[in-house]
């Protein structure tokens, strides 16, 4: 059994950890470390060298590392090996994490890509999209991406941005969005700018979990913060499944679990394509790896090299 070094790197923690060539997760190897837009470069890099060296301290000696796969929150440029994640200031100019990682880890290859399209390699290897050739997977979390498998092959595109749906715009919302767009799917539908629009119109929680329990309570906020972000999220899945012929959409991230209403809300708009069979029939199901998938598809990125564009 061979193993990869699997690194998540998102906008408040990145996470390293050893996964085996069935898609397991050595617990004693998991290693978080906090990231976040108020770090340094040198604090974010900092952190990923430890979390990398936490996780390598548990390979069993004489044990084989196949390589190692780095799935980032977007934009990244593949050719550069580069990361730009929006949620990370301090990298906006591209910092070379691919080469970070090589220094730490020079015997194997190592691959980057955009964790979108990670969880999307996870769910067709052991998730919800099994058997499926055609697959958005999405993350829907502190920020919110996406990544393709068409034809049974990721498509990663040129720099590797393909699938980011959290940066396409959603028809009738206009919030503001990081990226510099006005009304994508990231400013509205994310976990903390749902808690945001629910907080200028009174909500007092602070979290994804507080909007979720007191949804679960039947506040009237709450209520209309969930539905507005399920709306735009199925506004999103049906354009892309009427440019794209999509089997399923399977979604993951912390903020996919505030209810499982939230699904019914994201399926409302794809039902209201009456006359768009073939974009009625794409499936929005929620992920079956927990929060497992970012790791399990950066593993895949080795252990699933031939699905790799």
């Amino acid at each position: 059994m061979t193993t990869a070094l699997a690194i998540d790197l998102g906008g408040t923690k990145v996470d390293a950890a050893l996964v085996a060539d069935d898609g397991t997760i050595d617990e004693a190897s998991r290693t978080r470390r906090p990231t976040g837009r108020d770090r340094s470069a040198e604090e974010l890099a900092d952190a990923v060298r430890e979390a990398v060296r936490g996780a390598l301290a548990q390979l069993p000696a004489g044990a084989e590392l196949a390589g190692a796969g780095i799935g980032s929150a977007g934009p990244i440029d593949i050719p550069r090996g580069a990361v730009m994640p929006y949620n990370l200031t301090p990298w906006h100019g591209g910092y070379p994490l691919r080469d970070l990682v090589q220094e730490l880890v020079p015997d194997v290859p190592v691959t980057l890509r955009i964790d979108g399209l990670c969880i999307t390699l996870a769910e067709h290897w052991v998730g919800a999209a099994r058997g499926a050739d055609d697959v958005l997977g999405m993350i829907v979390s502190t920020g919110v991406g996406g990544g393709l498998i068409l034809g049974g092959h990721t498509i990663p595109g040129p720099t590797g941005n393909a699938g980011h749906i959290g940066h396409i715009e959603v028809a009738g919302f206009d919030d503001p969005c990081t990226c510099g767009g006005s009304g994508c799917l990231e400013a509205v539908a994310s976990g903390p700018n749902t808690v945001r629009w629910a907080r200028e119109r009174g909500f007092e929680g602070a979290t994804g979990e507080d909007l979720g329990r007191a949804y679960a309570a039947g506040d009237g906020i709450a209520v209309a913060a969930v539905r507005r972000a399920g709306t735009a999220i199925g506004r999103a899945i049906a354009s892309a499944s009427a440019l794209l012929d999509l089997e399923i959409v399977a979604i993951g991230g912390g903020f996919a679990n505030v209810t499982p209403d939230l699904f019914e809300f994201i399926r409302e708009p794809i039902a209201q394509r009456v006359n768009s069979a073939y974009v009625r029939r794409v499936r929005v199901v929620p992920s079956m790896l927990s929060g497992d998938g970012p790791l399990i598809g950066a593993a895949a990125l080795v252990h699933r090299s031939e699905l790799v564009g």
